[in-house]
């Protein structure tokens, strides 16, 4: 059995304070405290959890809130051991890409011809305003899906609601079909709003492949007086 807390009082401390008060609020919340004790029990049972606890809100260490330039959404962690650590689609230097990331370089080569990077930690995304956040923030090893409907969909609802209404001009980009079920909580008359489907193999050749959103991004925030993002992955 497994000793781990999961009531991240000691991880939301360190969070930027915009973040700080919103997850407060919600931690206090009926349905936030029945996930945290699932998530605990699970644990307790041998259930091994990604990412490690303390990264489960590792999206929202380094990106204060008004500093957000562009949301792209998943749908939950992967589920193999050393992937997840707390921002979508993103693995660690030195953990070999997973086949959805593989895809994301194989468009964004198509799309702005950049090449295959040397790795798969997107932290260089994440430092120019890319809130990279899935719609599920735990899953059980081996067990993709593992961890919907405990109530990790109401929590990501809000933090979508908070960039919604207290951000202005955020491309929101909306992969796979948990993901898009977020776009009924943006106002697209003050944001862009970017789908198509998840870049898995099982699904990215429905319209993943050929969508340019990377490109379309970046067209939305110059047209907003904003900088672009340098997709490029930095060492």
């Amino acid at each position: 059995m497994t000793d781990v807390s999961y009531d991240f009082s000691s991880t939301i401390k360190r969070l930027p304070s915009c973040w700080q008060e919103l997850l407060t609020t919600q931690m206090q919340q009926p349905y936030m405290s029945k996930l945290t004790k699932e998530l605990s029990a699970r644990a307790k049972q041998g259930a091994t959890i990604y990412p490690p606890a303390d990264k489960v809100f590792h999206a929202f260490d380094a990106l204060p809130l008004k500093s957000i330039k562009v949301v792209i959404l998943g749908q939950d962690p992967y589920h193999g051991e050393g992937q997840a650590h707390g921002l979508s689609f993103s693995v660690e230097c030195g953990v070999k890409v997973p086949p959805s990331l593989r895809n994301i370089f194989r468009e964004l080569h198509d799309d702005l011809g950049i090449e295959l990077p040397p790795h798969g930690c997107l932290d260089s995304w994440v430092d120019q305003g890319v809130l990279l956040l899935n719609n599920v923030l735990t899953v059980e090893k081996g067990q993709a899906g593992s961890h919907r409907k405990l109530g990790w969909e109401q929590f990501t609802d809000r933090v979508i609601d908070t960039i919604n209404s207290q951000c202005e001009g955020v491309v929101f980009i909306l992969w796979g079909g948990p993901a898009q079920q977020k776009a009924k909580n943006v106002d697209d008359s003050r944001h862009c709003v970017l789908q198509a489907p998840h870049p898995s193999p099982l699904s990215s050749y429905r319209g993943f492949f050929g969508c340019k959103h990377f490109s379309m991004a970046n067209d939305y925030l110059a047209g907003n007086d904003k900088k672009a993002v340098d997709w490029n992955i930095r060492d």
